[in-house]
C-alpha cells in the first residue's frame, strides 16, 4: 500500500527558502547518547524541538520512531521536506519556537523530547546569516529573520548597555574594552558585518597564539540577546514538563556553562524550590518532577576528533514522574540578566 504523503507545515506562510540544502555534512553531536537517553524508540513519538539539520530526527526515524520536528529557522525546510519524501507520515515539520512545542503538539501522545540548545553548524557556515566571526556576512544573527538585529544592537546601545550585554550573556572580562571601542569605531562608520566586527575586538584586545578567537564570546552574548535564548531554553524546558507525562524523557545538550548551568538547576528541584528558615514551620517537600536517566555526559575523544564543535557540548537528561509541572519561573535557575543602562 501507498504511504500517505507526509505532513510539512508552516504557519508562517514562508514556502520560498534561502540557503543551502539538505545533505550529510553536519553531524549531530552526542548521537548516540541521546538515542540512549530517550530509550526505546521504536513506536515511540518524540519530539525534536531544535530541528535545525535533521540530523536527530533522521537517526531516531531509522529506529522507528514518530518524529515531530520543530524550528524558528525558515531555512531548515528543504531538510525537513527530505525526511518527509522518506518516512512519510511519520515524520512532521512545524515551523515554530520551542518554547511553545507543549501547544504545538498538544494533541498528540508524546514520550521524549529532546533540545539542542544554540547556533548549529549549518547557520555558522552561512556566513549570509551572520553568526561567524569567521566568514565575510551582515551582522544580523536573526534565526527567525525577523525582530532585532545584531547590527541593531551593536550601532544603538549606549557604552555601558554593551558593556554589560557582553559580560552578563559572554562572560567576557573585556567587555568594557570592546563596549569602549565599539562606541569609537561607529561614531565614525556603522558596524554591520561581521568582519569588520571580529577585527576590530581582535585589534582591541589582542589575540594568543593557541587560544579561541577573542571575538568568540562577544558574538555568542549578541546572539543570545538577538535571539533571547534564555527566555526560550527556561520556556522550553518548561513546556516539556507540561507535555511529557510520567515516564516521559527530556534530553537536553547545550554548548556552553550558561545554557548547562540553567538546565542543571531545572532538573534539580531543591536548586529552584524556596529556600526554608529553621525559625519557621517547615513546609512539606516538594516532590520533584523529574528523575535522573544518567549522569551529565560529555563528548569522547573519537567524536572530539571527528567533530571539534563537540568540545564544549553537555548532555543532560531527566525522566517525568507523577508531580504535577510547575508554573514558568526564572528563579533559581541561575539566568543571566542583562539590564539596559547597567554600568
Amino acid at each position: 500500500m501507498k504511504e500517505r504523503e507526509a505532513r510539512v507545515t508552516d504557519p508562517m506562510g514562508n514556502n520560498n527558502v534561502a540557503g543551502s540544502g539538505p545533505d550529510n555534512s553536519h553531524e549531530s553531536v552526542l548521537l548516540p547518547e541521546v538515542l540512549e537517553a530517550l530509550g526505546p524508540l521504536d513506536g515511540a513519538c518524540i519530539v525534536d524541538g531544535t530541528f535545525g539539520a535533521g540530523g536527530y530526527s533522521r537517526a531516531m526515524l531509522d529506529r522507528g520512531a514518530i518524529v515531530i520536528g520543530i524550528d524558528r529557522d525558515p531555512t531548515v525546510l528543504p531538510f525537513a521536506e527530505k525526511l518527509a519524501s522518506e518516512f512519510g507520515d511519520r515524520f512532521t515539520f512545524i515551523a515554530g519556537r520551542f518554547a511553545e512545542l507543549d501547544s504545538l503538539v498538544a494533541d498528540k501522545p508524546v514520550a521524549g523530547v529532546v533540545l539542542d540548545i544554540g547556533v548549529s553548524s549549518m547557520q555558522l557556515d552561512q556566513g549570509e546569516r551572520g553568526f561567524s566571526f569567521m566568514r565575510a556576512g551582515p551582522l544580523d544573527m536573526r534565526m527567525g529573520r525577523e525582530g532585532t538585529s545584531a547590527a541593531d544592537l551593536v550601532n544603538e546601545l549606549d557604552e555601558a548597555e554593551l558593556a554589560n550585554l557582553i559580560f552578563a550573556y559572554g562572560e567576557e572580562r573585556a567587555s568594557r574594552r570592546i563596549a569602549r571601542a565599539i562606541v569609537a569605531a561607529r561614531a565614525d562608520t556603522p558596524i554591520t558585518d561581521t568582519l569588520a566586527l571580529a577585527r576590530l575586538i581582535e585589534k582591541t584586545i589582542g589575540r594568543k597564539p593557541g587560544a579561541t578567537h577573542p571575538a568568540t564570546k562577544t558574538f555568542q552574548a549578541l546572539r543570545i540577546a538577538v535571539n533571547r535564548e534564555f527566555d526560550e531554553l527556561v520556556g522550553g524546558l518548561f513546556a516539556a514538563e507540561r507535555l511529557l507525562t510520567e515516564g516521559g524523557r527530556l534530553a537536553v545538550v547545550t554548548f556552553h556553562s550558561l545554557e548547562d548551568r540553567i538546565v542543571k538547576r531545572f532538573f534539580d528541584i531543591s536548586k529552584t524550590s524556596a529556600p526554608q528558615s529553621r525559625h519557621l514551620p517547615q513546609v512539606e517537600a516538594v516532590e520533584s518532577c523529574w528523575a535522573p536517566v544518567r549522569k551529565p555526559v560529555k563528548a569522547g575523544s573519537a567524536e572530539l576528533a571527528r567533530n571539534p564543535r563537540a568540545r564544549s557540548a553537555t548532555l543532560r537528561s531527566g525522566i517525568r514522574t507523577l508531580a504535577p509541572a510547575r508554573e514558568v519561573s526564572r528563579e533559581g535557575l541561575g539566568v543571566p540578566g542583562f539590564r539596559r543602562g547597567a554600568a
